[in-house]
């Protein structure tokens, strides 16, 4: 039996992530479900991107992702569901794949055309449980849509880079539970651009002039212990997905506070790097 997951930002309080797992079980008793994010900022379109891109991969061939953010129907914002990687998503055409799609490419995608015969005003609960459902009984996509060739872009989903070739303008596309912010620079992009040459890192009035591999390449363990001061420290990584992050040291947003908040950053603020001349 295969597995789907869920990624919504219904939050925690509220019925529909119950009703959504109620509604699956009441279709295919032995499903497993399981939960990937209910705490998505509402109607966050590269929040969720980023986060089921990096979730995704880590769940066995043929898992059926349903994804409930800014998922109302309407001439413009229209249902999928989505081939890619041996895995199926079902979700709005909002932009939410297009980070997936910018890597790989799509075996399928159909616009799901099964409204007719649901009456819904909750179309996560009503359409894509429908949808899942079928496809973890072995249906194919052909039957609940018609096949498309384009999904809806995620706007500033690529860097730009100057004329020159010296500057990077990146944007913030996710702040974790750390308050570390996520910007949309790859590694392989970064390094791409930089050729070797030194850089700086400028988001709003901070500066910082090395990336480091992972947080704690800031301390000097020459350095005894009680003495060095590196609590609250900001820094710049390479995360473990790949996306240059700027952060602080052991923060904690519910106390002294996280990059995001010590920073002033916030979604889809510019990060800007820098090339320096030889």
């Amino acid at each position: 039996m295969a597995i789907i997951t869920l990624t919504t930002d219904f939050g925690e309080k509220d019925h529909f992530a119950g009703a959504i797992k109620g509604a699956i079980h009441s279709e295919l008793d032995e499903i497993k479900i399981v939960d990937i994010s209910h705490s998505v900022s509402p109607f966050n379109i590269s929040e969720a991107a980023y986060i089921i891109q990096n979730a995704y991969s880590s769940f066995p061939k043929g898992t059926i992702h349903l994804i409930g953010i800014d998922s109302e129907l309407s001439p413009e914002n229209k249902h999928i569901a989505v081939k890619l990687d041996d895995h199926y998503f079902i979700c709005a055409n909002n932009g939410i794949m297009s980070m997936i799609c910018a890597e790989i490419s799509a075996e399928k995608i159909v616009e799901i055309n099964i409204h007719d015969r649901v009456e819904t005003n909750f179309p996560v609960l009503d359409i894509f449980v429908k949808v899942a459902c079928h496809i973890a009984r072995g249906g194919t996509l052909d039957v609940i849509g018609k096949v498309i060739n384009t999904i809806k872009p995620i706007k500033n989903l690529i860097p730009f880079i100057n004329d020159d070739q010296n500057q990077i303008i990146g944007s913030v596309i996710y702040i974790d539970n750390y308050g570390n912010v996520v910007t949309n620079i790859k590694r392989k992009f970064f390094e791409t651009v930089q050729k070797t040459r030194a850089y700086e890192v400028f988001a709003r009035n901070h500066k910082f002039d090395k990336i480091h591999n992972k947080f704690s390449d800031i301390i000097n363990f020459d350095i005894e212990e009680s003495k060095r001061n590196i609590e609250g420290k900001g820094l710049v990584v390479f995360n473990s997905s790949g996306y240059l992050e700027i952060a602080v040291y052991k923060s904690n947003c519910t106390t002294v506070g996280g990059a995001s908040t010590l920073m002033g950053l916030k979604t889809m603020d510019t990060v800007t790097v820098n090339f320096l001349k030889p």
